[in-house]
């Protein structure tokens, strides 16, 4: 799972040659089977000892750089998921994206 973080004036930033080249990376991720979209409004939802659902609409976890966009990426190593997010727009464009790797659940 990745997490992409960036804004528009890093974006803006960024030489459009290298931000096409990074939109082509991210087409040519989805092909092969990444799941990937753009961050809308967070929502927090809680249940504390399931007696109530309380809901803010409200990031819980802050950054430097807004939340631009998630993506599930298949990869055989984190060697080879770094290098695949090292293409993409939130990488090239003055942003970072972090890889949070997926484990099978019990």
């Amino acid at each position: 799972m990745t997490i992409g973080y960036g804004d528009q004036d890093g974006y803006d930033r960024t030489d459009v040659a290298v931000r096409d080249e990074a939109h082509a990376h991210d087409a040519r991720l989805r092909a092969a089977g990444a799941e990937m979209g753009i961050a809308g409004a967070a929502v927090q939802v809680r249940n504390h000892d399931g007696v109530g659902v309380t809901v803010a609409h409200e990031a819980f976890m802050s950054s430097a750089l807004p939340v631009a966009g998630f993506a599930v990426i298949e990869a055989a190593t984190m060697e080879e998921a770094i290098q695949l997010v090292s293409k993409t727009p939130c990488a090239v464009a003055q942003g970072v994206v972090e890889i949070w790797p997926l484990r099978e659940s019990p």
